[in-house]
């Protein structure tokens, strides 16, 4: 087929003024409507493909009110975690033909704000998030609402009601990590937790007490210490914890990352892993597996799940199947995994 040389992007009126008809029977028969003859659509959609016609995307999504793209905002895409995370969010939307428009806060509020205000003005159907660590003020979340963008909230769930969100189960999780470590005779176990804002704190320190409960063991709430989930704050939490009276033989720690810089302080205070002190995490990252001294078990929460279920919540929502207000609670169930 001969290609026809047009000077710039080629348009509906150049196809129309080619073929000497009207403009919207060229856009008619581009739409292949049955008002529109077999002929007259040949014409038009050879012309179409010789020019090199492509339609005019922003154009379709303002008829149909949408953009067919959901934003995306996590903490940190070098995170195994929420890499695995991006995959099933990615899975789902491009199976349902939408885009997704990715960003990350590194954690700090201030950023998490301003990629909410630009994704919000490049008009994204809906936002999937999992809100930084630092995030104490929700103000742009409530912008979306107003703005009647949808959000669904994963992991990382802010302490607000009327929210859409999927989690993992981190109560049941660290109730098992308790077990495992109480199984394997350890009765002073100190907990490495996240910022205090962190709504899944509560979760496992439920946990956590349940599990010394089931054991009849006493809860000693100096065991359990918060931490910024730095190098810097681990080895605060760890000075805390091996300062105590009572001996510390265990630690529950926020995820692998603060387990592995747990370990590092560990070793420099002349202790041997698995023996002086054990390590027990969540996320079960596979980075863990090649490190020299991995936690003894992880609680895996299934972040590929988390995502995609994430996803097709978000879209139910933006496919009319639940209304803005019946907001929806997905909870995943978590595993204990032993290394």
């Amino acid at each position: 087929m001969r290609k026809v040389v047009s000077s710039g992007q080629p348009t509906i009126k150049e196809i129309a003024k080619r073929l000497n008809i009207s403009v919207s029977t060229v856009s008619r028969a581009l739409h292949d409507h049955h008002s529109i003859g077999l002929r007259t659509k040949a014409r038009v959609q050879e012309l179409a493909a010789e020019l090199g016609y492509e339609r005019n995307q922003t154009a379709i999504f303002f008829q149909q009110g949408k953009t067919f793209t959901i934003g995306i905002l996590l903490p940190e895409l070098s995170e195994a975690f929420f890499a695995s995370a991006i995959s099933g969010i990615e899975d789902a939307a491009y199976s349902n033909n939408y885009t997704v428009l990715l960003g990350q806060s590194h954690d700090d509020e201030a950023r998490e704000k301003q990629i909410i205000q630009s994704m919000k003005h490049h008009r994204v159907d809906g936002i999937i998030v999992s809100v930084a660590k630092n995030t104490r003020n929700y103000e742009h979340f409530e912008m979306l609402r107003q703005a009647r963008i949808p959000v669904v909230f994963f992991d990382r769930i802010p302490n607000l009601a009327d929210i859409n969100s999927v989690s993992c189960n981190l109560e049941s999780g660290t109730v098992e990590a308790v077990d495992f470590l109480l199984k394997k005779g350890h009765r002073v176990i100190g907990m490495i937790n996240g910022p205090e804002q962190m709504v899944a704190n509560k979760d496992r320190t439920n946990g956590y007490i349940q599990a010394l409960s089931k054991h009849r063991l006493k809860y000693d709430p100096e065991l359990i210490v918060n931490s910024d989930l730095t190098a810097a704050g681990t080895t605060t939490a760890m000075q805390h914890l091996l300062s105590l009276k009572r001996k510390v033989t265990a630690v529950v720690t926020f995820n692998d990352y603060v387990a592995m810089d747990a370990v590092q302080y560990a070793l420099k205070q002349n202790l041997e892993i698995n023996k002086d002190i054990t390590f027990v995490s969540y996320a079960n990252t596979p980075v863990s597996g090649y490190t020299a001294f991995p936690p003894a078990a992880s609680v895996e929460q299934f972040p590929y799940q988390q995502g995609q279920a994430a996803t097709n919540m978000l879209l139910d929502i933006l496919n009319g199947k639940h209304a803005l207000n019946d907001y929806q609670k997905m909870i995943i169930e978590s595993k204990l995994v032993s290394h």
